[in-house]
């Protein structure tokens, strides 16, 4: 590796420096006061995040898929950059420029999604090309955030090139050592593999933690994920007219894990709401034709497709709850932004048991028993409004950027120093 000082330069970095990709696009750090610059500085870090489908989130362009994790990759990669570290990310080539800096974040890219031969682009050109864009990001540390074989491969390059690598679990399942939602041998070998080859695990809750070290013998740390959503401001006040909240939201993808047909059955018992659905499938299926032609079908709901995340915000500030439905999730992002702006939930699950310990919502096992919960929240706003603001004091308290990325921070600080990277 290079020298650091060489690599990285001996000036200290601007509030608009990200080190590296500043220095290779020829750009100065501007004068402008920074309001990250109120925070004590760390030791600046070279991390990439391994994010194939986050070029949308970081860019804004629609790539025709939306997720949560990516959207969380991205604000986090723009949060450490912001920082002062040296930022990168590895995506699928969408046509951007390669190397190319978003947000500070420099872009590098594999092949293209659907790039090569069915059968063989498992190896070429997928492989190979992610291990090309990890040698070019040439980061100290990499970061990966989902539970498939792409974690085996990232620690297996990590391995033999003497980097850290950073998995962090995005959904509960994935600490489950029969894998359920692996199918394929390779996925399951590869998984395996870099769950063992990893340096460092974070998780999301107690359940995924005693779940690894249970199933796995993997220790892990918890870090509570951050919330980006800006709050809505007045949401939580007295002043509120709750007879202007007449709509249930639900957000996200539409694959059979999240079971959409609830929605369609839950729509159908409470006639007198509007349920927004805010979210599309990321590729058709008989599963998504079948339930948005139902959905189609009831007059009470809208469906909305893919938002902007802009514009999905302002849903949540004008709904009576946000209706989740699915069979399994880790934490939900959709939680933290709804919290962020003062707005319970009705929900399939209850992570750690927070929604109902800190009094952020309601909790049922059945279609039938969300519904029951929507149709009694809809007449009741005394009990709603404490609802309503005990959530966003809860996110603000436990989930904020500032307070979970210095935790991210530490511990790849600690990697840093393991492996004798720890810049002054």
């Amino acid at each position: 590796m290079r020298d650091r000082e060489e690599r990285w330069g001996a000036t200290p970095l601007g509030p608009s420096g990200t080190g590296g990709p500043e220095r290779q696009h020829g750009r100065r750090a501007t004068d402008s006061i920074s309001p990250w610059a109120m925070f004590p500085k760390t030791p600046r870090l070279s991390i990439c995040f391994v994010a194939q489908r986050a070029f949308g989130a970081l860019s804004g362009i629609d790539i025709g898929h939306a997720g949560g994790v990516e959207r969380q990759q991205a604000m986090m990669a723009r949060w450490l950059a912001r920082d002062g570290h040296g930022v990168s990310m590895v995506t699928w080539d969408y046509g951007q420029n390669d190397g190319e800096p978003i947000d500070k974040v420099s872009v590098y890219k594999m092949c293209g999604p659907g790039e090569g031969w069915r059968g063989l682009r498992f190896l070429h050109p997928r492989w190979t090309s992610l291990c090309k864009a990890l040698r070019r990001a040439d980061a100290e540390i990499y970061f990966y955030n989902l539970g498939d074989m792409g974690l085996g491969q990232v620690a297996a390059w990590c391995r033999k090139n003497g980097r850290r690598i950073v998995y962090s679990v995005s959904s509960s399942p994935d600490c489950d050592p029969k894998l359920p939602v692996l199918k394929a041998l390779r996925e399951r070998v590869l998984y395996r593999y870099g769950l063992r080859n990893v340096d460092r695990i974070v998780v999301q809750t107690e359940t995924q933690r005693r779940m690894l070290k249970e199933g796995f013998g993997l220790p892990s740390t918890i870090i509570p994920m951050p919330c980006f959503a800006a709050p809505a401001e007045g949401a939580v006040e007295d002043g509120v007219d709750f007879r202007e909240r007449a709509s249930v939201l639900w957000v996200g993808r539409i694959s059979p894990e999240k079971r959409v047909e609830w929605v369609v059955d839950i729509a159908e018992a409470c006639g007198d709401l509007q349920f927004d659905i805010v979210g599309e499938a990321n590729s058709t299926s008989a599963y998504s034709r079948d339930v948005i032609r139902r959905a189609t079908a009831v007059r009470n709901i809208v469906l909305h497709g893919r938002l902007p995340w802009e514009e999905v915000l302002r849903f949540y500030d004008r709904a009576l709850c946000l209706l989740c439905t699915s069979a399994y999730e880790g934490f939900p992002n959709t939680f933290l932004e709804a919290w962020s702006r003062g707005l319970p939930v009705v929900s399939s699950l209850d992570p750690d048991g927070v929604i109902g310990h800190h009094n952020l919502g309601w909790v049922a096992g059945t279609a039938m028993g969300l519904s029951e919960e929507i149709k009694r929240l809809a007449g009741a706003p005394a009990e709603w409004l404490k609802a309503s603001q005990e959530a966003r004091s809860y996110c603000l308290e436990r989930h904020s950027p500032e307070s979970s990325m210095r935790r991210f921070e530490e511990i790849l600080q600690d990697l840093a120093a393991e492996a004798g990277g720890n810049r002054a």
